[in-house]
């Protein structure tokens, strides 16, 4: 079985790879390859929305041994189609993923490839994660003092300052420049994907859950 993760970027790429590893490695073990793929050039929210299902539609129409996962950030709202929420983003991508189908000819057959075609998100980024991690982050950091002060659990952090940039602003006062493609998946290395799924239970509690779960059989 083939599972292909689609995310925004390499540092989301890279962070998972590093956080999962050993998940991955048991499910390679069992028959299972995960790869996770960072998403085509162009503005990568909305390529995750509109040309990720189109994609998935694609892989799942000629390959009956695949899984597909699209894994977009829920920021920024608004891209693509009108969503603020999870559950809105979902539907939207889930829908594009139907129309798709139906531009193949699957019109009533969509039922058929919905069940390997599943919908995630970092809500609202990965930093998110990196904030879940607040002992990893203050190992990196070098510094034991740094508190919580965002909203706890962090899923729930808002649009208007979403976890990057509040990571970004850490960084800062350490003068130091946050790169996401090296510092995330140096810092999530130090983490434990079961302790930040605990603290993230909305979005990726649900994601690791499904990768667990993961049989030959699904």
């Amino acid at each position: 079985m083939n599972v292909i993760v689609y995310v925004e970027g390499a540092s989301d790429k890279k962070a998972m790879e590093v956080l999962l590893d050993n998940l991955i490695e048991e499910k390679r073990e069992q028959g299972i390859a995960i790869h996770f793929v960072e998403a085509p050039p162009g503005d990568k929210k909305q390529v995750m929305l509109s040309k990720i299902p189109i994609k998935a539609a694609n892989i799942l129409l000629n390959n009956p041994d695949a899984i597909v996962i699209a894994m977009p950030d829920l920021y920024p709202k608004n891209k693509c189609f009108k969503h603020e929420t999870v559950a809105e983003m979902s539907a939207g991508i889930k829908g594009n993923f139907t129309e798709a189908l139906r531009a193949k000819g699957q019109r009533g057959r969509e039922y058929l490839y919905l069940d390997r075609f599943k919908v995630f998100c970092f809500k609202h980024d990965l930093e998110a994660l990196i904030l879940a991690s607040l002992d990893a982050l203050r190992r990196y950091l070098n510094d034991i003092q740094i508190s919580e002060d965002w909203i706890v659990p962090v899923e729930d952090q808002d649009h208007d300052n979403p976890p990057k940039r509040i990571v970004e602003a850490l960084f800062r006062q350490h003068d130091r420049k946050y790169h996401d493609v090296l510092d995330a998946p140096s810092i999530l290395r130090l983490s434990s994907a079961r302790d930040i799924a605990n603290k993230c239970p909305q979005c990726f509690g649900p994601f690791l859950d499904f990768l667990e779960n993961l049989s030959r059989s699904f």
